[in-house]
C-alpha cells in the first residue's frame, strides 16, 4: 500500500491510500478536480473516501467525486456532512485494503473532529487539522484543555507512527516554533532539513510523533524551558501544562 499526497488549493493535502490493483481511498477531498486529474492520470479507481471534519477544504468535494459513483464515505457521526455514508465514532474501527483503521475523537479545532490510526507494520495517522508538523490546528470550536487532550492522546501512539496531516505548514509552524523554544537543537536542524525539501519542490510530510515530540512546541508544554519562555512572552505566570498551551496558542494566533 502506498500513500501520496494531492496539493490542493494553496497549501492543503489530500492524501490518497492506494492498494496494489489500482484502488484508492481519498482523505480530506476538499475539491473533486485535483482528486480526478490524480485518478485519471494514474488510471486508478476511487473505492471510498475518509474525511476527519466538517470544514469546507476537506469536504468540499464529496458531492461531486460522489456523484456518479457508489462508494462508502466515512466520517464524523452527527448528521452534519452531507454525503457522509457511514458515520464513525471513537474507537470505531474500519477497514480499507484489508488494512484496520482506529477512529480516534480528537476535538479541540472543531467539535467534530476525528482521525484515523492504523496500526500497521509501520504505524500511519490521519490526523486532518489536529496535529500539524512543528504545530497544531486553530482552536475553531473546543477548548484548550480538549485540544491538549486530544494531542497528547495522539502523542501515546508509538513514536514511528507517520504523521499525515492535510496542510503544509511546516515552515511557518517552525519559523514560530524556534521563537517559543529557541534552544532546542533539534528544532534548528530540523527547520534545515525541511526548508531543503521545499527548495526541491518536496512536500515536509509525512512527519513521525518522535519528531514531533522533539520539535513541535505543542507537545514539549511540559519541559521547564518552554514554559518560562512562553509565560515571558505572554507577560503571565504559567503553573500547568494545560496554561503553557493555552498562552502558546494565543500566542501563535496573534501571528
Amino acid at each position: 500500500m502506498t500513500i501520496t499526497p494531492i496539493p490542493a488549493f494553496k497549501d492543503n493535502y489530500i492524501w490518497a491510500i492506494q492498494n496494489d490493483v489500482n484502488e484508492v481511498f481519498v482523505v480530506d477531498p476538499g475539491d473533486a478536480v485535483p482528486v480526478e486529474e490524480f485518478l485519471t492520470h494514474n488510471q486508478l479507481t476511487l473505492s471510498g473516501i475518509l474525511i476527519t471534519h466538517h470544514h469546507a477544504d476537506h469536504t468540499g468535494g464529496l458531492a461531486d467525486l460522489c456523484m456518479a459513483r457508489n462508494i462508502p464515505v466515512y466520517g464524523p457521526s452527527g448528521g452534519h456532512i452531507k454525503g457522509i455514508t457511514h458515520p464513525v465514532r471513537d474507537s470505531d474501527e474500519i477497514h480499507v485494503f484489508g488494512h484496520k483503521l482506529i477512529v480516534m475523537a480528537v476535538p479541540g479545532h472543531t467539535l467534530d473532529h476525528i482521525a484515523y490510526y492504523m496500526p500497521a507494520d509501520t504505524p500511519s495517522l490521519f490526523c486532518g487539522d489536529t496535529l500539524f508538523a512543528g504545530g497544531c490546528g486553530r482552536l475553531f470550536e473546543g477548548t484548550a484543555e480538549m485540544m491538549y487532550t486530544s494531542l497528547r492522546q495522539i502523542e501515546a501512539l508509538p513514536g514511528s507512527t507517520q504523521i499525515y496531516c492535510a496542510h503544509e505548514y511546516t515552515l511557518n509552524n517552525l519559523a514560530f516554533a524556534q521563537r517559543a523554544d529557541p534552544d532546542n537543537a533539534a528544532l534548528t536542524e530540523r527547520i534545515k532539513t525541511e526548508t531543503d525539501k521545499r527548495r526541491q519542490g518536496l512536500p515536509t510530510l509525512p512527519s513521525s510523533i518522535l519528531l514531533e515530540q522533539r520539535t513541535n512546541p505543542f507537545l514539549r508544554c511540559h519541559t521547564d524551558s518552554l514554559q518560562a519562555n512562553v509565560g515571558r512572552n505572554m507577560a503571565q505566570s504559567l503553573h500547568s501544562e494545560i496554561e503553557t498551551f493555552a498562552a502558546l496558542r494565543r500566542w501563535k494566533d496573534q501571528g
